[in-house]
């Protein structure tokens, strides 16, 4: 069964740090475009990060205070959040493309559970 875990969530201070992490397990051929998504407390889901073999882009909002990257070795994906604000609250999801035995030779994207991040101020 191929899934997506995170993990790192948790509460903090506004200007504190948290790392995420997201590890997709299972028979995996290939990852493609890995991304980050959250959900705050009613609004609609919306995209944070990307990060594809080659580039990286932010959503205005988080630019210069996430950073994402990938560990191809450990088939993960991190978000590196500082400077975190109240705002930033919100369910993350990450999101990938892989190539499973299940696709078809195509890629597939899948969702992970989502891991909660809380900021007080």
């Amino acid at each position: 069964q191929v899934q997506l875990v995170e993990s790192g969530g948790g509460s903090v201070q506004a200007g504190g740090s948290l790392r995420l992490s997201c590890a997709a397990s299972g028979i995996i051929f290939s990852i493609g475009t890995m991304r980050w998504y959250r959900q705050g407390p009613g609004s609609q889901r919306e995209w944070v990060a990307v990060i594809t073999s080659s580039s990286t882009n932010y959503a205005d909002s988080v630019k210069g205070r996430f950073t994402i990257s990938r560990d191809n070795g450990k088939n993960t994906v991190y978000l590196q959040m500082d400077s975190l604000k109240p705002e930033d609250t919100a369910v993350y999801f990450c999101n990938a493309d892989l190539r499973t035995p299940y696709s078809n030779g195509h890629y597939s994207a899948y969702w992970g559970q989502g891991t909660q991040v809380t900021v007080s101020s």
